[in-house]
């Protein structure tokens, strides 16, 4: 599957089938919480939150490509991600582009 996050495939035709998402919700433990608000304190990268988004994005990703892949697609063309927070602790991460098949 390709993803890109242009319009087109560098000198490909591309049929348009139609947008496809993915999406989920994720938390990070009570404990590592505690921790990244002491961080918080000090600076720098809070690394517990930076990994929670890094898999919250690549499970949305995956979702979003089973989606296209049930309607037939090879690509995913104008890929965009967006994330917020739902509640203290947790983000919700989307990723939605348009499925498109080579021609």
């Amino acid at each position: 599957m390709i993803l890109v996050n242009t319009e087109q495939i560098s000198g490909k035709e591309l049929e348009m089938l139609g947008i496809v998402k993915g999406s989920t919700v994720q938390s990070r433990h009570m404990g590592k919480d505690i921790m990244s608000g002491l961080k918080t304190l000090v600076g720098g990268e809070i690394t517990a939150y930076a990994e929670m988004l890094n898999n919250a994005r690549a499970l949305a990703t995956k979702r979003m490509v089973e989606e296209a892949e049930a309607m037939g697609a090879d690509a995913v063309v104008s890929i965009r991600y967006s994330s917020s927070a739902v509640m203290q602790g947790a983000a919700e991460v989307i990723v939605y582009g348009t499925a498109v098949k080579i021609k």
